[in-house]
């Protein structure tokens, strides 16, 4: 598994210019999308193994955002986040073709195991 492309999308700029960092420590090749419309505009014109997407975000949802990636690229992995404590929105998230979701603050450990796990599923797919 190597040179993993990762496409962040999280309005959170601290947060995911963090996480960026952590995930090219380990390997990870990664870019950042401040919103949906962003993100799916990135998708559309180049391609990534995984992407992580906030569910609580300005303008295009979360969940409208894994909308469209869907009708973009079904077969690409998506790990919802959400810092707002509720499952819900994870669960519809699910629902709707994302391969998990976790809950912020992050254990960058926990994130390594599902983007691996996400992976290994897409590969079988």
């Amino acid at each position: 598994m190597d040179n993993i492309k990762v496409l962040l999308i999280d309005d959170e700029i601290e947060f995911v210019e963090t996480l960026a960092e952590r995930l090219e420590l380990r390997g990870y090749t990664s870019k950042i999308a401040q919103d949906g419309e962003s993100g799916i505009s990135m998708i559309a014109n180049e391609s990534f193994d995984v992407v992580i997407l906030d569910l609580m975000m300005p303008g295009l949802s979360g969940l409208d955002t894994l909308r469209q990636i869907k009708e973009i690229d079904k077969a690409l992995p998506v790990i919802m986040l959400t810092g707002h404590g509720s499952t819900k929105d994870g669960m519809e998230g699910m629902r709707m073709g994302a391969v998990d979701f976790l809950m912020k603050p992050l254990d960058i450990n926990e994130l390594l195991e599902k983007i691996k796990l996400a992976l290994n599923e897409s590969l079988k797919g």
